[in-house]
This record gives C-alpha cells, sequence and structure tokens, in this order.
C-alpha cells in the first residue's frame, strides 16, 4: 500500500502570518491549490490556511439573539463567537485567519489513513512532518491521483 511519502508534493508552498490576505489567494488560484502551511521565521509550522477560510471571511456577519428584560440585555449565545466573526471578517493577513490546530501526517501513514483524516476531519490540506521539520504536503488531489497511477 502506497503511504503520504509516496504520494506528497515535496516542493511546498508556504507563507508567513504577515502575508496579506491579496497575496495569499493569488497563491491558491494561480498555483490551483487548496491551502499553504504557515510557517514561523524560523521555518517552523505554525499553522494553515486554506481556501475555505477566505470564503468565510466573506460570510454574512450572525447578529447574537438577544432577550431585553426591563433594562437588561442577556445574549443567548457567547460574545467569544461574535468577536471570532468579526475578526475573520476584518482581516487582513494570514495572521487573522490562520489554523493554527494542524491536522498532520508523516512519511510512512498510509493512504488510507490519510483519506480517512480528510473525510472524517472535513481537512483537505495536510502538511507532511519529519519531526518538527515540514517534508511535504498532501491534498485531494494528491490522493486522487492514486487512482489513476
Amino acid at each position: 500500500m502506497l503511504n503520504a511519502g509516496d504520494i506528497m508534493t515535496t516542493e511546498v508552498m508556504t507563507v508567513k502570518g504577515e502575508t496579506p490576505l491579496k497575496e495569499l489567494a493569488e497563491i491558491l488560484y494561480e498555483n490551483h491549490i487548496n491551502g499553504v502551511p504557515v510557517v514561523d521565521d524560523e521555518g517552523l509550522l505554525i499553522g494553515i490556511i486554506c481556501e475555505s477560510d477566505l470564503i468565510r471571511k466573506d460570510k454574512k456577519l450572525h447578529i447574537p439573539t438577544v432577550v431585553a428584560l426591563f433594562d437588561a440585555v442577556f445574549y443567548l449565545e457567547s460574545s467569544k463567537n461574535i468577536e471570532k466573526e468579526i475578526k475573520q471578517i476584518s482581516a487582513t493577513t494570514v495572521s487573522d485567519l490562520f489554523t493554527r490546530e494542524v491536522v498532520t501526517v508523516d512519511e510512512k501513514t498510509p493512504i488510507d489513513e490519510i483519506a480517512t483524516l480528510m473525510t472524517r476531519k472535513k481537512i483537505y490540506t495536510i502538511p507532511v512532518m519529519d519531526g518538527e521539520r515540514l517534508v511535504g504536503i498532501i491534498g485531494k488531489g494528491d490522493v486522487i491521483r492514486t487512482f489513476i497511477s
């Protein structure tokens, strides 16, 4: 059975937190890729950002439900959710939007496990790591390509 090392792309495009979202959109569009790892100044993986993060930025702002009782107003939802949505809508750089909890695999991870991760967690760009070092990336296309090779 094939594993991550057999199908991963080894020339990994990355961005930094200060990368403007317009530049990120150009990278994703021009290279026909779904997402890229976010790295710090030392090149260590700190997160990932995908097309879905950019799309989520442009969604409508959900106004929380409130109840007014006498002179008091009670929010029926967490104020953290509205803060998060406002931060997403006003984002200008990668650091405002990227996902910090990254699901990764190593080079020996079997393809069936990668496919399971993608479908269960709804993630379609997975960094391949050798310890703390980023050595590759696997996207949906890499998995699909195994059907035709």
